[in-house]
Parts: structure tokens; sequence; C-alpha cells
């Protein structure tokens, strides 16, 4: 029976909403830079779930010695971060998850301790695990991240690294889905000597769209540990990852050879020619036809303003001035024969 106030009503019951956006692959440098946007300012509760393109990172306590290849030479790029840990790989086939969350202990208001925070997040990499049956999932004692057959022949599937300040986080946790698993062979995964694996090598094939699915299905329990027991979370739940469509690209871009024309259906369904670098400049389109460009803007909340065959208003005009000074800067450069780039 719910427990009644002074006044005789049910207390109220508080509500938490956690944002979920999958952002496709992303450069882990510009996910660090949205994590941080995000962090310093704004309050609310995120997960940004992505993947990244094959990169090496160096948390706060990392030894170098644990790079055992320079990253360039294998194709990675090599970032240092503001996360606990060692050395980690992100690459395609592994999932990445970013919770930024605003934490207090249930009942008590106190920040939350990194350390229950490193747990909770691999509680909820086990359970997801659990459901593509991979049940041998559990913890190693004084090791972060999520361990397979930890008391036989202990395997890592998923490396915590987090930065828990001001009771606000940053980073978060990477699941091997179905990497390249041969990039972990160029360093020492989190300074462990310990074998990496994956959810395909242990014979589970889910899609990447499936193990998001289930992660996002999981995550209300991620938060709500650490909020009143009467407490409700409510998922706002999107995909704002760029979806790149054949006739968004031009005809060279597709592998098309020089000179030749294209023909394809356009975005409003009448017949167009793709013309590539050697071709004359096709025409410009109708404005009409930038109804991808307008659905992309809306998706980022930008609405209205100038139409692009519009005329700009005279305020929003730059005039370049021509006066003496720019007339004895041509004389100069054509003096020197300089020439400018932009």
């Amino acid at each position: 029976m719910t427990q009644l106030d002074v006044r005789g009503s049910a207390p109220p019951v508080s509500s938490r909403t956690l944002h979920v956006r999958w952002l496709g692959k992303v450069p882990y440098s510009e996910a660090l830079d949205l994590q941080r946007r995000i962090w310093q300012q704004d309050s609310t509760d995120h997960l940004l779930l992505l993947e990244h393109p094959h990169t090496y990172t160096l948390g706060v306590r990392a030894d170098l010695k644990n790079v055992l290849v320079p990253p360039h030479t294998v194709g990675a790029a090599f970032v240092k971060a503001d996360r606990g840990g060692d050395v980690t790989y992100h690459g395609p086939g592994q999932l990445v998850g970013y919770p930024i969350l605003s934490l207090v202990e249930p009942g008590v208001g106190r920040l939350a301790r990194s350390g229950d925070y490193v747990c909770a997040l691999e509680q909820l990499i086990i359970d997801v695990l659990g459901d593509f049956g991979i049940r041998n999932a559990s913890r190693m004692v004084g090791q972060p991240g999520v361990w397979l057959d930890v008391d036989n022949a202990p395997r890592k599937i998923a490396a915590v690294g987090v930065r828990l300040s001001r009771g606000r986080t940053m980073h978060g946790f990477a699941l091997n889905v179905s990497p390249d698993l041969s990039m972990f062979d160029h360093i020492v995964p989190c300074g462990l000597a310990f074998p990496v694996t994956s959810m395909a090598a242990e014979g589970a094939y889910p899609s990447m769209a499936e193990v998001v699915d289930a992660v996002t299905n999981r995550s209300t329990q991620l938060l709500s540990r650490f909020l009143a027991p009467e407490s409700i979370v409510d998922l706002d739940v999107a995909q704002v990852a760029w979806k790149v469509r054949p006739e968004d690209l031009s005809a060279f871009t597709r592998g098309h050879g020089l000179g030749e024309t294209v023909h394809e259906v356009g975005v409003l369904g009448m017949t167009r020619s793709a013309h590539t670098p050697t071709d004359p400049e096709p025409p410009p389109e109708p404005s009409s036809s930038n109804v991808r460009l307008v659905g992309r803007l809306a998706q980022v909340g930008v609405t209205g303003g100038i139409d692009i065959a519009q005329r700009k208003p005279e305020w929003l005009r730059v005039k370049a001035d021509m006066g003496d000074g720019y007339r004895r800067l041509k004389s100069i450069m054509r003096d020197l024969s300089l020439v400018t780039v932009s």
C-alpha cells in the first residue's frame, strides 16, 4: 500500500526522462566534443550509442608501453581521453555507449560513487549478453569491465571506463559485438594480459541494431538504480545518424569514370543526370529539390529561414571594400607574385 503523507494524499512520484540516441559511426574526437558539450550545458540525462572508426584511446592512467605499434601503421587514430583506465580499442562492430547522467544515491541525496556506477554499467551489459544467450558473463574482482568464464579461461568482452564529476557522468562502455579482434593484438588491452572476445566469437550473431535495441530496452535500469524507488524513468529514443543515399553523392564519388554521365532518379522522382567533374556544370535544380536538405535541417531543429534561391536582404549582404587599401594590397601582391587561398 502506498504510504500517505500527513494531508492524506499519496506522495508525488518523480519522473526522469532518459534521451537515447543512436548516432551511427562517429569519429572519437567528435563524440568526445559532443559529450563535453552535453555535460557542460545540459542537466538532462542522455545515452549516446554509436560506433567509432578504428581508434586507440589512452585513459588518464595509461602506460604508453601498452601500445605495441604506432597506431597509424594499422590505420587507426590515437587519442588521449579524460576517462579512467588504460589503453583500449574502438572500431566498427563494437557498440559504444556514453551515458551522460546526473546521479545521486537513493534517499540520501549524496553524489553517487564511481564504483557503484561502474557496477551498474557492468550489470547492464551482463543482462544484455544474457538476452542473446551468453550467460557466462560476470565481473572480475579488481578489474572493471565484463568478462566471460572468470574462474576457468577469463576473456574480456566489454570494457568500461568512466568519468564521474560533480555527480555527472561521461564516457561509458564498449561492447564487442563483431569487431575485428586482430586490432586488439596491437595493444595490451587495459594493460592486462588477457584475451579479448566478442559476441560473434562466442557464437552469438545479433545485428548491431538488435544489440542497440536490447541496450535501449534495459537502459532505464541504469538510471533507476540511482533514483528513489518510486521514481519513473521515461525513454525518449531516436536515431539521428545521417543516412547517405546514392543520389546524395556525385557520380565520381560513386566510382564512375571521368566524363561519364549517370542517369538516376532524383529526390522528387524525376530523372536527372549526374555529371562527373569533367562535365560542364549542370544548371541548378529548382529549390523544391532541396527536400532532403530541408529534412536534415529539421532533424536538428533548424526551420524557416531564407530559401537558397531567394535574394538575400540588404542587411545580410557583405559589401567588399574596394577602396585605396584594397588597391594597394593588390598591387603589393602582384609585385611579389603572391596569391591568396581560401
